[in-house]
């Protein structure tokens, strides 16, 4: 660790968390300016600014600031690979397409307690909303915002700041949104005002959520797809996490909670696990989740499949990813995927089969809808 010699000289920086978003952190010392030149006659005294004294990094503080950094890194992964999943599958997504934007946002105020003053002080993250990931393809993609923009305007309205400024946002975007093909942007940018035209992109309308615990799982409320640190941890590449996600998404799509009467409580389970600091009591035993039957399990496989497709990824590996995952956490271990995804074979089966018809629909130049 960089030995700091006089912390009143150093600003710490945020490019943006996510996403969606990398946090870096960057120490930028200044320099000592030149003594000026010598000059005749008396040199008028200059009365310079008092250099803004910030609190210090202590040591906690710094390990809330790693921490913060190591869930930016996996929510942006999650956010790259969910990208074309959430695009290109709007045609199956039914009801629940939604025109976006395509970017996520945070002050400082998204964050409790202490997190709070470390995405501050050591992320320069203060009352104004700053983008924190922007979707690959999205409009604001192509629009060209960036992370780390803090969000001034939209439309002909000042975008609000401070501890409810999140909520309150959301409540200017989503009539504009809804009304208009692309929406006028204020945000500033180092230091600088600019303005942007963001085109809405019609998507999957998913939240998609990095859940802040160890074991080994992923949760579908019907509105939300959640991926744990732990399975996170266990998928070996883009593609077995992309099979999570879409498996997800079938789930959602096909109203499976609903109809398992899950969704309260897979939603509580998800409302705990975004947080920095979740209750893991919440996981003990099955959590009140019950097992979802083998054959709307077979059923979400077979449109993930799809949804994988669509999006180009390869799903050669998703029926290895499931045998894999129940030779190493069976269903007799609670609170992990298979305890509630049981019907392991029956899966397996459906994805197989299921790859076989797209890849005859593909040869054939069929559309790729299930």
């Amino acid at each position: 660790m960089n030995r700091i010699d006089n912390p009143r000289r150093v600003a710490l920086s945020l490019p943006a968390l996510s996403s969606l978003s990398v946090l870096m952190l960057a120490l930028l010392i200044s320099g000592c300016s030149s003594p000026p030149r010598m000059q005749q006659g008396p040199v008028p005294s200059v009365q310079l600014p008092p250099i803004e004294e910030l609190p210090v990094l202590t040591p906690r503080m710094a390990a809330e600031a790693e921490a913060l950094s190591k869930m930016a890194v996996m929510q942006d992964r999650l956010y790259r690979i969910a990208a074309p999943l959430l695009i290109n599958n709007a045609e199956l997504c039914k009801a629940q397409a939604r025109n976006l934007l395509g970017f996520t946002a945070k002050n400082r105020h998204s964050y409790p307690g202490d997190y709070n003053e470390a995405a501050h002080v050591a992320f320069g993250m203060g009352e104004r909303l700053q983008v924190t990931g922007v979707l690959a393809g999205s409009g604001a993609a192509h629009a060209g915002l960036r992370r780390g923009d803090r969000l001034v305007s939209a439309g002909a309205k000042q975008l609000p700041s401070g501890p409810n400024a999140s909520s309150m946002a959301g409540a200017v975007f989503g009539p504009l949104v809804a009304a208009n093909p692309s929406l006028p942007m204020g945000v500033e940018r180092d230091g600088a005002a600019k303005q942007l035209t963001i085109p809405v992109t019609r998507a999957c309308g998913f939240g998609i959520e990095l859940g802040n615990a160890d074991n080994i799982n992923s949760y579908a409320d019907g509105a939300r797809v959640m991926v744990t640190r732990g399975m996170l941890d266990f998928t070996r590449d883009d593609d077995e996490l992309a099979y999570l996600l879409a498996r997800g998404m079938a789930h959602n799509i096909l109203g499976h909670a609903a109809l398992q009467r899950n969704a309260s409580t897979i939603g509580s389970i998800i409302d705990n696990l975004v947080a920095v600091r979740p209750d893991t009591s919440m996981l003990i035993g099955s959590s009140g989740i019950k097992p979802m039957p083998p054959e709307l399990d077979a059923a979400a496989d077979r449109l993930a499949v799809y949804l994988m497709t669509r999006a180009n990824y390869n799903v050669n590996d998703s029926a290895p990813f499931v045998k894999r995952l129940a030779a190493s956490y069976p269903a007799t271990v609670l609170n992990a995927h298979v305890a509630n995804h049981p019907a392991t074979a029956l899966r397996v089966a459906a994805i197989e089969k299921t790859a076989a018809e797209v890849k005859a629909k593909q040869a054939a130049k069929k559309p790729l809808l299930p």
